[in-house]
C-alpha cells in the first residue's frame, strides 16, 4: 500500500531562488526547514500555519519574513498580489485587518502587523527591483503612517491603544503570548520611525518629491522622539531587553556613535546572560544577529546561531523537526507538546534569521534593487569554517563561497552581468569588481575567526588570548561549559537549567574578575547548601583562568 502511494508538494507557482550550505550541519537543516515551511504556506496568500483549522494570512507574520521568503523563493509576484488585497481591505483611518483575507473581521492600527502595508512591498521592491509594487502600494503606506502620526499626536511617540508587541517572547506564560518583555510603546515608536521612512524612500523613488521631503521629516523626527524618551546617551533602552535594542541597531535608530556601541555592547551582554538561548519573540527574532553585528558584536552573533538548548533556532532541529515550529518549545525537552493554545509544527516567521546566514554568514547581500549591485562580506569563523550560497536574482545568477582554514580565508564570488560587487573581506582593502569569477585568499586578522579554546585558545570577541573577566569566561564556549557542567546537580538551584541559573547569578559581574564566580554563584554563602557548587567552582576557575586576578574581600565567598 505505502509503494502504491504518491506525495506531491503543493505551493504557489514560484522559482526556488537560493541555495545554503555551511560548516554546521544543524545550521544547514535550518535553511532547510525555513524553505520547507515557506513552500508549505505559499499557497494563495501566506497562511501563518498550513496544517491546522487557522490557515490565515497574518500580516505580522510576513511582515518580518518576507524579505527571506524573497530570498529563499521568486515570492514577488505572489507577495505583490497579496498587498493589493491588503491595501484594498484598508480603512481611511489607516488601519488594516490583521488576516488577509480579513475573515476576523475589522481592522486595527497596530505596529509590526499594520507595518506589512509598509515592509512587505518594499522588501518585493528591494529584491526584484520593480517599483511597479511601490506604486501599487505607496497610497496605502500614506494612509497608514498618516493614522499613526495622528494616534501619537504632537509627542512622536506610538503610545497605548491594541498592541501584539514582541509576540511569543520565550518568557511569555504559554496563555499570554504577548506578555513580552519589550515595552509596547517603544517597539511601537520604533515601528513608526521605520515605516515613515520606508514610505519616504518610497516616495523619491516614484519621483513624488513633496511627499518624500514631508515622510522623510516626519521620520526624523518620530527618532528625535524615540531616542529623548526611550533612550541614554549610552546606549541604554527602556525596558532594557534584546529586542528594543535589535530594533534601534537594525533599523538605524541611534545617532551617535556612543549610542550605537553601548547599544551593542548591552545587546550582547544580555545574549551572554541567557546563555546564548534566544529570549526574543517575533518582532526582535529576526533583528539580532544583524543588530549584533552592526554593534560589532559578529561572534556573539554567531554563537547565539549556533545555541542548541531551549529556545534557541537548532533546538527543534536536535528535536527532529523538518519546519520551522511556531513556538521555540512546541514540542518541550522530555518529548511532550507545549501546554499553550497556539502550537503549531509548521510556522515560518521564526525562520527569518534565514535572511541573515544568506547576507551576512554566507555573505551575499543586494546592495541595490534587484541585485544591481552586491555586496559580499561574509561573517567568518566564530564556530563556522565554511559557507556558501547561490541565489538566482534579476540580472542572473550569483554566488559566494568561503572557507576558513587556520587564519587563511579563501573566498569565491560570481557576479552576473550587468551587476557589481563590492568585495569586504577581513585583512583587505574594499574593493569594486564587475560581472565573472572573482577568487580571493587572504589571512584573517588576529581573533577575527574567533576559534577560542577553554582558558585561552584564541582571541575572544573583547581581545585578548586569557580569560580575565567574567564576560572572558561566558564568551570562551568550552570553559563556560566546564564551568556550568561544574555546578549541574550539585543544589537544587542548578538541577533543571545550571546554564541559565548560573548566568542569573551573574548579571551583574560581567566586568568583574573571572574569580568571583564561585562566590557569585553561591550567593556569596548565602544560599545554604551550595558548599560542592562552590568547591567545584574554585578548581574549575583555577584551571580555565589563572591569570583572572583574585576578587575583592568584599566579593569572596
Amino acid at each position: 500500500l505505502l509503494a502504491a502511494a504518491a506525495a506531491r508538494v503543493v505551493s504557489a507557482g514560484m522559482e526556488r531562488a537560493a541555495w545554503f550550505d555551511c560548516s554546521s550541519e544543524p545550521v544547514a537543516r535550518l535553511v532547510e526547514n525555513t524553505r520547507w515551511s515557506t513552500i508549505d504556506n505559499f499557497i494563495t496568500v501566506p497562511t501563518d500555519c498550513p496544517q491546522r483549522d487557522e490557515r490565515l494570512g497574518w500580516t505580522g507574520d510576513i511582515g518580518v519574513f518576507a524579505p527571506t521568503a524573497l530570498s529563499l523563493y521568486d515570492a514577488a509576484a505572489f507577495l505583490a498580489s497579496w498587498t493589493t488585497d491588503l491595501a484594498a481591505a484598508q480603512t481611511s483611518d489607516g488601519a488594516v485587518p490583521v488576516v488577509i483575507p480579513d475573515v476576523l473581521g475589522g481592522t486595527r492600527l497596530t505596529c509590526a502587523w499594520g507595518d506589512a502595508i509598509a515592509l512587505v512591498p518594499w522588501a518585493v521592491y528591494e529584491a526584484s527591483g520593480d517599483a511597479a509594487v511601490l506604486a501599487a502600494s505607496v497610497d496605502a503606506m500614506v494612509r497608514f503612517v498618516d493614522g499613526v502620526e495622528r494616534a501619537a499626536g504632537p509627542s512622536r511617540l506610538w503610545r497605548g491603544g491594541f498592541q501584539f508587541g514582541d509576540w511569543l517572547d520565550p518568557d511569555a506564560p504559554p496563555q499570554n503570548p504577548g506578555a513580552a518583555k519589550a515595552d509596547p510603546d517603544v517597539v511601537a515608536t520604533a515601528y513608526f520611525a521605520r515605516s515613515a521612512g520606508i514610505t519616504a524612500r518610497a516616495c523619491a523613488i516614484l519621483g513624488q518629491a513633496e511627499r518624500a521631503a514631508r515622510y522623510e521629516a516626519l521620520a526624523a523626527a518620530v527618532r528625535a522622539a524615540y531616542l529623548d524618551a526611550y533612550v541614554t546617551a549610552d546606549g541604554l533602552i527602556l525596558s532594557d531587553c534584546a529586542t528594543v535594542y535589535a530594533q534601534a541597531l537594525a533599523w538605524d535608530l541611534l545617532d551617535t556613535p556612543r549610542r550605537v556601541a553601548g547599544a551593542g555592547r548591552r545587546l550582547a551582554d544580555l545574549v551572554r546572560l541567557r546563555s546564548f538561548r534566544i529570549s526574543t519573540g517575533f518582532v526582535g527574532t529576526p533583528l539580532v544577529p544583524a543588530a549584533l553585528v552592526k554593534g560589532g558584536q559578529a561572534a556573539t552573533a554567531a554563537r547565539l546561531v549556533l545555541e542548541r538548548g531551549c529556545p534557541s533556532w537548532l533546538y527543534p532541529v536536535t528535536m527532529g523537526a523538518t519546519t520551522i515550529w511556531e513556538r521555540w518549545d512546541s514540542m518541550l525537552p522530555d518529548g511532550s507538546i507545549n501546554p499553550g493554545e497556539m502550537t503549531s509544527f509548521n510556522h515560518y516567521a521564526l525562520g527569518a534569521v534565514t535572511q541573515w546566514l544568506i547576507s551576512d554568514l554566507a555573505g551575499l547581500d543586494l546592495a541595490a534593487p534587484g541585485g544591481a549591485a552586491l555586496r559580499v562580506a561574509p561573517q567568518v569563523g566564530h564556530g563556522f569554517t565554511s559557507a556558501g550560497v547561490v541565489r538566482r536574482l534579476p540580472l542572473g545568477v550569483a554566488s559566494v563561497a568561503w572557507e576558513l582554514d587556520g587564519d587563511r580565508l579563501r573566498v569565491s564570488a560570481r557576479v552576473p552581468v550587468g551587476a557589481t560587487a563590492e568585495l569586504v573581506l577581513p585583512g583587505a582593502a574594499p574593493e569594486t569588481v564587475g560581472h565573472g569569477l572573482h577568487e580571493r585568499a587572504v589571512t584573517v586578522p588576529g581573533g577575527a575567526s574567533g576559534a577560542v579554546g577553554a582558558g585561552g585558545g584564541g582571541a575572544r570577541p573583547g581581545g585578548g588570548d586569557e580569560i580575565l573577566t567574567v564576560r572572558d569566561l561566558i564568551d570562551d564556549e568550552a570553559a563556560w561549559i566546564r564551568v556550568v557542567d561544574a555546578v549541574a546537580g550539585k543544589h537544587p538551584v542548578y538541577a533543571e537549567d545550571p546554564a541559565r541559573a548560573l548566568a542569573g547569578f551573574l548579571t551583574h559581574e560581567l566586568d568583574t574578575t573571572a574569580r568571583v564566580i564561585p562566590g557569585a554563584a553561591t550567593m556569596y554563602g548565602f544560599i545554604p547548601g551550595m558548599e560542592k557548587a562552590a568547591s567545584a567552582l574554585e578548581a574549575v576557575i583555577a584551571e580555565v583562568a589563572p591569570a583572572a586576578p583574585a576578587p575583592p574581600a568584599a566579593q569572596r565567598g
